[in-house]
């Protein structure tokens, strides 16, 4: 299939280098503004493109991929994750599926810590503080916050993601352990000093802060479910910069407002861009707009991978990145 006469839709704006090459190497819609496609314009795409390159805005699902015409081969998703697209469905209709994995690694594991530091710090109380003018100077029971340097960080899924912000909290003096689907090789563990945990349950009952950093599917929906949680210690901390499914957001809540928790950083957030009003409300938790991916390096890195993928398979190849079922 000769790769000018591939006609390709993206379902969001992209960084404007990313955008002029797709247009440069394939016959290519794009956004003219930032919003996501409705239901409707998302089922005219999949029955008039070659390639799709959603986002994890759009829900690729198996109802949506039966209404996709013949010429639609591949699903070149912009961005890591993959559970908003049935991957199962695609595959018994012939349809490729590609991600950019490892390009937000580092991006994610940065903001992770930095959501450490804000929850156990109190920089956003701090900071609201000196935006209303309220600071009064300094004293010596003020906004008193937790050191990291000796804290335990129980990593929930050490990937490239885990990884990285296990070698980060390494650098401040924070004991490293984790639970993982398989443990890691020895000389991966030796890198950060790592504590494997086969238990779940006795890993979460002895941190101080947990780090969800594993991706949302069947097997790990509400894996911090309300009895883990409960678990808890009072004094630990909860960050979540990976999937807001992977964690029970109602109970959270509850324990957060009852005191039960000591706080909370998230990212990301159970029902995708409706975040929980509750939980906006209290000060120990601190929440961002799923910022993790959000520099403009990782954001073109993202870009770059996807038209290799397009390229690849538009020269009659597989894609590099292609979503294998093992992966699921």
């Amino acid at each position: 299939m000769p790769s000018k006469r591939l006609s390709v839709v993206v379902t969001r704006r992209l960084p404007e280098v990313v955008e002029t090459r797709l247009k440069e190497l394939f016959d290519v819609r794009l956004r003219d503004d930032d919003t996501p496609l409705t239901r409707a314009e998302l089922v005219a795409a999949v029955k008039e493109a070659d390639i799709l390159v959603p986002t994890v805005t759009d829900q690729i699902d198996a109802a949506l991929i039966s209404q996709a015409g013949d010429r639609l081969r591949l699903i070149a998703n912009y961005g890591a994750g993959i559970d908003h697209i049935d991957v199962n469905t695609a595959r018994q209709r012939g349809i490729l599926v590609s991600n950019t994995p490892g390009v937000v690694t580092e991006d994610t594991a940065d903001i992770t810590l930095a959501l450490i530091l804000a929850v156990t710090r109190r920089l956003p109380e701090g900071l609201a503080v000196m935006q209303t003018g309220d600071w009064n100077g300094w004293a010596p029971t003020a906004f008193l916050g937790g050191r990291l340097g000796g804290r335990r960080l129980g990593i929930l899924g050490m990937g490239r993601i885990g990884m990285a912000v296990a070698r980060r909290a390494q650098a401040f003096g924070m004991q490293i352990h984790y639970h993982n689907r398989r443990r890691l090789r020895p000389e991966n563990e030796q890198q950060v000093e790592a504590t494997y945990w086969e238990s779940l349950d006795q890993m979460v009952a002895r941190m101080d802060v947990i780090s969800v950093n594993c991706p949302h599917t069947p097997s790990t929906f509400h894996l911090l479910n309300a009895r883990r949680l409960k678990l808890l210690k009072p004094s630990a901390v909860v960050v979540n910069t990976s999937r807001g499914e992977v964690i029970d957001e109602p109970a959270l809540t509850r324990m957060l407002k009852a005191g039960e928790i000591a706080g909370a950083g998230l990212d990301v957030y159970e029902q995708g861009s409706q975040s929980n009003p509750d939980l906006r409300n209290l000060p120990n938790v601190v929440m961002l707009p799923h910022m993790g991916s959000a520099t403009q390096e990782g954001r073109v890195e993202m870009g770059e991978k996807v038209i290799i993928n397009i390229k690849t398979f538009a020269d009659g190849h597989r894609p590099p990145d292609r979503v294998v079922p093992a992966m699921l």
